[in-house]
């Protein structure tokens, strides 16, 4: 067996050795068979044609997975934290070689599952580690935001104040062309009377059929407990104005200032205590005796 040879980096580099292969040459001698049989599988993987190399996991860095780097990490995370924020050391992964990843639990009340990721590193023949970044990951079963909704469907009824404008929607199905006939007569005049105060479109039948839904199953249709209290309909109220259109055969509104629904849309059965036509209970006038003065008392005037 022939005796191992003294073999200079630079000629493994040359010749496209393994980075092993150049670290070892650096630090003392190589087999010299070993290291061309190395040179030559590398070299010749390529050149398999139909076969896929899979890419090998990075080996474990000593350097970087022991106590000193995870105390480096963990100085690096809260460096950035709150105090009190950084918890446990969670694991250690190695993301590529003399690249490592340390991650520790968050403690932070909004970031529940979330962890703190601190990544090292060293460089060839470097004994010890160094910081590469430092950030705030969400692990899995992490609180999360929900997941961002557009402003057209964000908005809910009550959500508009002043100064605030709704977005266009373009096929509403509420609404419709103001002279688009729908076979109604009723409804085909409204519309034509509509189209001529300017309004390109006006309700279609779902929006009518949405909004007498929505009023009739509200606090002025006949199901809330003022109108069940109620002594008389609205429909019998002097107060009661009807609506135009289809709708005026249920609804009308209410023009009494001391109803609780004044200015709103009611149903012709809704009903309050202000009705025009009914009168609040009588009492009975109470009945007080005359006074009784004793004549005949004396009284001290000392």
């Amino acid at each position: 067996m022939a005796p191992a040879t003294r073999v200079r980096p630079e000629d493994l580099v040359s010749v496209g050795a393994p980075a092993e292969a150049v670290e070892a040459a650096a630090q003392g001698s190589v087999d010299t068979e070993a290291t061309a049989e190395a040179t030559s599988t590398e070299a010749a993987a390529p050149a398999r044609a139909g076969r896929t190399r899979t890419p090998r996991a990075p080996k474990t860095d000593k350097v970087l997975v022991d106590d000193a780097a995870q105390e480096l990490a963990l100085e690096a995370a809260r460096s950035i934290a709150q105090p009190g924020m950084v918890g446990d050391h969670v694991r250690v992964e190695m993301t590529a070689e003399r690249l490592a990843t340390h991650y520790f639990a968050c403690l932070a009340p909004g970031y529940p599952g979330w962890l703190w990721s601190v990544s090292v590193a060293r460089a060839p023949r470097q004994k010890f580690a160094t910081v590469c970044e430092t950030n705030l990951l969400p692990g899995e079963g992490a609180l999360l935001s929900p997941e961002w909704v557009p402003y057209a469907e964000r908005l809910a009824p009550g959500d508009i104040g002043p100064g605030d404008v709704t977005p266009f929607v373009a096929d509403d199905p509420l609404l419709e062309a103001g002279f688009e006939a729908t076979g109604d007569e009723d409804v085909d005049q409204v519309a034509v009377f509509e189209l001529g105060l300017g309004r390109p479109r006006v309700l279609s039948g779902e929006g009518r059929e949405v909004a007498a839904t929505r009023w009739y199953d509200g606090e002025n249709g006949p199901g809330s407990e003022t109108a069940k209290q109620a002594p008389a309909p609205c429909a019998t109220c002097g107060f009661f104005v009807p609506m135009s259109g289809v709708l005026r055969q249920v609804f009308g509104v209410c023009a009494n200032e001391w109803s609780p629904s004044d200015g709103t849309v009611v149903s012709l059965d809704h009903g309050c205590g202000a009705h025009s036509e009914v009168d609040a209970p009588q009492p009975e006038p109470e009945k007080v005796d005359p006074p009784v003065v004793d004549d005949l008392a004396v009284v001290s005037l000392d």
